[in-house]
């Protein structure tokens, strides 16, 4: 199976755009700090406005790779809690906060907590040779609701004045998990069994495809900016042609002249809007969330694949947005 990592530059710029726009807190507030944006949505969901959050990470940008600017030390350091994905996503953010985190400040892995090691998924774009596995836990729905639960227990922990407020989101977060459960199940089921396969720009849905009986058949983000060679490109045509699927999958943030022309050569169509970590709309709409990239790339991906995508569609999104700071 072919192997083409993404590479991105880091856009520092906004990162220092976004901290200097979060203007002065209330010292007597906590001080949330988180990377991803899906993560960002998560932890508001269950911290509410108890405290100040903060994501560092601007959405759209390659987060395996992103490098935050100096400036982002400063916000690191007057955290009370700092949420990273883990699992080697964001070495060079979490690298910076152990560098210049508080004695109060606690940095929690998510994904690390709740992941145990021969659960790990290592693939054609995380080879276990590299020792880093796929990160990507939150486009499976349970572990979205495992993360928020540690969530929960670690701000309970760091303001038990708090618990019940913390406790009663969660069950509204995981209430909402369940909801998008049961339509992404009903949705999914609507897709013929031998068109459930996925060829995307990035190989953020392997714990999905896992839980939901889906079959990743490979990935790519250009690595470098270089192109994959001619071999390497016939051999994805033929691997799309033989899986038999109507559409394959690339991204509206990084789009992918090389998936373009696979989709054609093979014949299929090539749909290039999924997300994995830029949520839809614009932040204090309440598409952008975890729940609303959840259904748009779910129901993005039922309906280009030949299936009823009602369910998803039906699906209510909560109307109050989050009030967390998701740098662009």
């Amino acid at each position: 199976m072919m192997r083409i990592v993404a590479s991105g530059a880091a856009l520092a710029a906004l990162v220092v755009g976004a901290c200097a726009a979060q203007g002065q807190s209330d010292p007597g507030r906590l001080r949330v700090v988180t990377t991803v944006a899906p993560i960002t949505s998560i932890v508001a969901a269950v911290v509410g406005d108890a405290a100040d959050i903060t994501g560092v990470v601007p959405e759209g940008t390659n987060s395996h790779t992103f490098e935050p600017a100096p400036s982002v030390a400063k916000l690191l350091s007057e955290a009370d809690v700092i949420f990273v994905n883990g699992l080697r996503l964001e070495d060079p953010t979490l690298d910076l906060a152990q560098k210049h985190k508080s004695g109060r400040t606690r940095i929690v892995r998510l994904g690390d907590r709740v992941l145990p090691a021969q659960d790990y998924i290592f693939d054609f774009s995380f080879p276990r040779s590299e020792g880093k596995p796929n990160p990507h836990l939150w486009t499976d729905p349970g572990y979205a609701r495992r993360y928020a639960e540690v969530v929960r227990d670690t701000m309970v922990a760091v303001d038990p004045p708090g618990a019940d407020r913390y406790r009663r989101n969660y069950a509204a977060f995981a209430a909402e998990v369940d909801r998008l459960d049961a339509a992404m199940r009903t949705a999914l089921a609507t897709v013929p069994a031998d068109r459930r396969k996925l060829l995307t720009y990035h190989d953020a849905y392997a714990y999905f495809a896992r839980t939901y009986g889906w079959q990743v058949i490979g990935a790519i983000q250009v690595e470098d900016f270089s192109d994959p060679t001619p071999r390497e490109v016939a051999r994805l045509i033929e691997q799309v042609k033989a899986a038999g699927v109507p559409a394959i999958f690339g991204s509206e943030v990084f789009p992918s002249p090389v998936l373009a022309r696979i989709g054609e050569e093979a014949g299929v169509a090539y749909v290039d809007v999924l997300r994995d970590d830029d949520l839809p709309g614009r932040p204090g709409e309440p598409e952008h969330s975890w729940l609303g990239l959840m259904r748009f790339d779910y129901l993005t991906m039922v309906r280009s694949l030949g299936g009823d995508a009602s369910a998803l569609e039906d699906l209510q999104l909560p109307g109050a947005a989050d009030r967390a700071k998701y740098p662009q």
